[in-house]
């Protein structure tokens, strides 16, 4: 471009990264959500995956994920919930006590899913000043009982919906936000793939930094492209995001978030690479699509059922899904995160350990922490333990 007033040339202004667009989402998250609100649709806050994003966007709202993953708003949160609890529950009350995420102070209703005892106790607190509705969630996988039980708390959420927003959702809405939602899930999904690549064209750490917060946004579609784009010009050139023998790393547990990858780092860090997340924050949501045929919305709590959560009984749904992930990616060691306090991972993973090494065969670390650095250079030791045993 020619700068007549300089008498030279100005660089073209190039375009963010998709990389760095994710990076800092949040700021055009915070503004499109308020931007939505001003124009009078509803905000819809939640914390759970088990929440239907496509049930939300039917009553014309818009889905937010609100999972604390900030250290900064932990210890103000420890000043009335006990310090001996999961970092994710006192960094997402934090933010209630603080008033520091836009997201939340937005949100016109919170749906509280009982995936663990303390958030639903933490609900219980926040009820007090916002609009909440509980979503019970079944233990057992594999009861038509049960599923039965799940469909009616569905049903009880569209109803929830429908009198907070007075509207009537439809079934033409319904297959319209299934249709909308698994369009972006086959876009996380196709990112979440290019972890199969070896040698490997992206890390672990830049896949994890395609999360976001705010469904149906428009602006995140357009980005994940770019990204896959990225992707797609670094198999060309023959890019290599980590060496061809670097050690292929399986994560499972607990989900990550911004702020909270330590342990992704360390693991490259380290020499490793991480392919795959099986956790919430990676591949466990989107694995599996709404159907677009039958009743749609026994299809979204169908989808959501069968999300396997380490809170369910017995939860061979996830040593399914660790087999086809462990072999479709390649992997040589899994490393299971489990955030401190959290419960239902910690005990289930006396089974994955076992699963993973007698079954798969492959090598297995248990990974206890928190959201602090403390532990980094020790965890580091660990890690670098079972990359050597991995290769």
């Amino acid at each position: 471009m020619l700068d007549t007033s300089k008498g030279g040339f100005t660089p073209e202004k190039q375009a963010p990264s998709p990389l760095d667009y994710f990076k800092s989402a949040i700021s055009d998250e915070i503004r499109y959500v308020s931007e939505q609100k001003d124009a009078g649709r509803g905000i819809v806050g939640f914390y759970c995956e088990f929440t239907p994003r496509d049930l939300i966007m039917a009553a014309g709202a818009t889905p937010i994920c609100l999972c604390g993953t900030s250290q900064n708003t932990i210890s103000h949160a420890e000043a009335l919930l006990p310090s001996n609890l999961c970092p994710l529950i006192k960094s997402s009350f934090g933010y209630a006590l603080t008033g520091g995420c836009p997201l939340l102070n937005d949100s016109d209703l919170l749906v509280a899913e009982t995936t663990c005892d303390g958030k639903k106790k933490m609900y219980e607190i926040l009820s007090r000043d916002k609009n909440m509705h509980v979503l019970e969630l079944t233990q057992k996988s594999d009861k038509d009982r049960a599923f039965k039980h799940w469909l009616a708390e569905v049903e009880e959420l569209k109803q929830k919906l429908e009198q907070t927003f007075q509207v009537d959702i439809t079934e033409q809405k319904l297959r319209a936000a299934i249709k909308s939602m698994n369009e972006e899930r086959r876009l996380i999904l196709a990112i979440q793939e290019l972890g199969q690549h070896k040698p490997a064209i992206v890390s672990g750490y830049e896949i994890a930094q395609t999360r976001y917060r705010v469904a149906g946004f428009s602006k995140h579609h357009e980005q994940m492209k770019s990204f896959l784009d990225m992707a797609e010009n670094r198999l060309t050139q023959g890019y290599q995001a980590a060496p061809a023998d670097a050690p292929r790393v399986l994560l499972t547990g607990c989900p990550t978030g911004h702020g909270t990858e330590k342990l992704i780092e360390i693991i490259e860090e380290c020499g490793g690479v991480v392919v795959v997340q099986e956790a919430c924050s990676g591949i466990k949501g989107v694995y599996e699509e709404v159907s677009e045929q039958g009743d749609p919305l026994e299809a979204i709590a169908r989808k959501h059922f069968n999300i396997p959560c380490s809170c369910m009984t017995p939860n061979k749904g996830r040593e399914d899904l660790l087999r086809k992930l462990a072999r479709d990616y390649q992997a040589d060691a899994v490393i299971d995160l489990v955030w401190q306090a959290c419960h239902t991972y910690n005990v289930e993973s006396v089974l994955i350990n076992e699963f993973v090494r007698n079954e798969l065969g492959l090598a297995y670390l248990k990974v206890e922490t928190d959201y602090s650095s403390s532990d980094r250079e020790q965890l580091k030791v660990r890690v670098q333990t079972l990359l050597e045993l991995a290769q």
